[in-house]
Order: structure tokens, then sequence, then C-alpha cells
């Protein structure tokens, strides 16, 4: 069967059984109330995926919900990114919470995830829309560090990417960001152990390794520095764990 008689078996199945999808205006109101980072609003607009109006995406109920979070996911992600969120860090949560879906084996569990990435999404636009507008060299130097978290980024490197002396970028970055480059990159790279501790099995070893600390006692230093706590510690206390404890003892 091709697609146009698909097409036709659906909508006359819809028809008879009186099945509607989601309104458009209401579907788009509640993904422009995530990229505008209104809470409130977009609480008011939001429906969980197991209710009604929804497609029929798979036969299998489970894994028809979990497609259905997984393109809410990926739309939310671009109205995100179209309303200012730094493309890698809109990717970095989404790949996060595909892994999640995907893991959950229950009804209960994927409607929690969904509920939890979409206050998510919302409190990231809010800081995206709180925080100063910067220049165009420190915007370069700030995609720069998010492409290279993995590798070990120099001064140099970064005045290259934005077109400045070292020295110049140094005190302009400072000036518009707040901290140190230093600084920044560090943050930056602990917060990207923070999703690898939750989210993987990777030791110590190999986040130190993935994230070009220079040794793995330095990553531990400069995580508990940040933190308060050790990288096993955090792992022990994240949300993942008690999640797989409550869904085992179903």
């Amino acid at each position: 069967m091709g697609i146009k008689e698909d097409l036709t078996r659906i909508e006359f199945r819809n028809r008879e059984h009186l099945i509607n999808h989601i309104p458009y205006d209401r579907e788009m109101a509640f993904y422009q109330s995530i990229r505008n980072g209104d809470m409130e609003e977009m609480k008011r607009l939001f429906k969980p995926i197991s209710g009604e109006g929804f497609g029929k995406l798979s036969e299998n109920p489970l894994r028809n919900l979990k497609y259905h979070t997984i393109i809410t996911v990926s739309f939310i992600t671009r109205y995100c990114i179209e309303g200012g969120l730094e493309m890698e860090a809109a990717y970095n949560l989404s790949d996060i919470y595909i892994r999640k879906i995907d893991t959950c084996n229950s009804f209960e569990s994927v409607a929690e995830i969904h509920k939890e990435l979409c206050e998510a999404y919302v409190k990231r636009m809010q800081q995206v829309k709180t925080k100063h507008l910067y220049s165009k060299p420190i915007t370069l130097c700030i995609d720069y560090i998010y492409d290279n978290l993995h590798s070990r980024i120099l001064l140099e490197d970064l005045a290259d990417a934005a077109n400045l002396s070292p020295s110049y970028l140094s005190k302009l970055f400072h000036a518009e960001v707040g901290v140190t480059i230093a600084q920044y990159i560090a943050d930056k790279k602990i917060d990207a152990a923070k999703n690898l501790l939750v989210f993987t099995e990777y030791t110590t070893t190999d986040i130190s390794n993935y994230l070009c600390f220079s040794s793995e006692s330095h990553f531990i230093s400069v995580f508990k520095k940040s933190t308060g706590l050790t990288p096993k510690k955090f792992r022990t206390m994240n949300f993942r764990n008690k999640l797989t404890d409550n869904e085992s003892k179903k």
C-alpha cells in the first residue's frame, strides 16, 4: 500500500472514530511559551502526551508515547535555538532527554520526563532572556568553546576565532561575561561532566580524558571546587539513579 492509500485510510479511520490531532494554534502557542521562557503559560498549555489528540505512530502504546515525546523534544529544541539558546547547549540537552526517554519502561516515567524536559527548556530560555547580549567577537569565542569542550582550548586559538589579540580578548571577555576565559571554560567543562556523570556510565578517568583535563586528580579537584561534591558523590545523588531504583521496584 502506497503513501496516498495510507493517508486515505488514516483520514477515514480518524473521521469514523472522531480522532483529532491537537489544534495547530494551541500547539504552536505551547512551543512559543517555552521559547519565551514563560513557565506559567507553558504549564497552562501543557498537555500530557498520553492524553487524547495525538496520532498513532506505533502499534505498541509505550513506543508510540516515546516517539511522540521525542518529536516534542525535537520541536522544542529548534524553537529554543531560534529564540537564542546556544545551539550546542540545546542539542546536548535534547540528546540527554532522548536517551532518558529511550530507557523508560513505563508510561509514568515517560510522562515524568516529558514534564521535566519542558520545564528545563523554559528555565534555559529564562536565562537566555536575562543574560547580557554579547558582542560578535565574544559570541564567536563562546561558540568556539562549546564546539571544543573535548579538546585543550588555548587562548591563542580563541583569539584567532574572534580575530582579536589574546590580551584584548581576555579583557573584553571579562568585561562582557563577568568571569575570566579560563573560569568560563572550566565551568562549561564541569557542566558537561555533570551530564556525563548523570546520564552515562563513564568513569571519572574516562570523563577526565574526554574533557581534556590534565589529570583525573585535577578533574576531581576542579569538580569539587565547583560543586562542593566529588564526581562519585555527585553521581550517587543524581536523578537518574533514583528513577532507576523506583522503576525496579515496580
